[in-house]
């Protein structure tokens, strides 16, 4: 079962996908779950997955969800997910609460439309918590980039009434990692939309 003691820590790395669709694990998920929710096996989800430790799920590691179906049970993706997220040359984000195209793109410091031609078939208007889409890296010509995470680290959009004290509380990492892996941003000065690094366990 995956456990909550790693939520949010480590933006993943997606596997590779052909013919299924990525799920990002959640508090609560197990294999035998996700493959009657999906209507695959077990067995199925770790050919698709090698590597991956049943027991040891970890909340917001990335799965291949493979779309062939077991007989009599209809296969694919969670309604209105579109059958894999394909994000070549970018990164998967997941949708939290509050999330808008505006805010990710700013926080990113793309245009909106940059974004919603890397998320054909996403409706902006309707994105729903743990839905993931696609942040290109490729940016629209004379739009400034903001500084990225270093490897291993997990980017976060400042909400309002964020903190770092609270942010590093959440995800379990000190006050002073949490400085120290956003040089020049100001601790008592933080915006809406603006984007944070959560540094990676290594660097707590």
């Amino acid at each position: 079962m995956a456990g909550d003691n790693k939520e949010g820590i480590g933006a993943r790395q997606a596997p590779p996908c052909p013919g299924g669709f990525l799920h990002q694990i959640r508090s609560g998920d197990t294999l035998y779950a996700l493959a009657s929710r999906f209507g695959t096996t077990v067995d199925a989800i770790l050919r698709a997955n090698p590597g991956t430790d049943p027991a040891s799920l970890r909340v917001g590691q990335l799965l291949c969800i493979p779309t062939a179906a077991v007989p009599g049970r209809p296969p694919g993706p969670p309604p209105g997910r579109p059958p894999g997220v394909a994000c070549p040359g970018g990164f998967l984000y997941q949708i939290r609460a509050g999330d808008t195209f505006y805010a990710i793109a700013r926080a990113h410091g793309m245009t909106v439309d940059t974004l919603r031609r890397a998320n054909p078939g996403v409706n902006p208007s309707s994105l729903r918590v743990g839905q993931l889409i696609c942040i290109p890296t490729a940016l629209a010509p004379g739009v400034p980039s903001q500084p990225a995470c270093p490897a291993g680290a997990t980017p976060y959009i400042i909400r309002r009434g964020d903190t770092f004290y609270g942010i590093a509380r959440r995800f379990r990492v000190s006050v002073a990692a949490l400085t120290s892996a956003n040089p020049g941003v100001n601790p008592g000065r933080l915006q809406i939309g603006q984007l944070v690094c959560i540094p990676s366990r290594a660097g707590r």
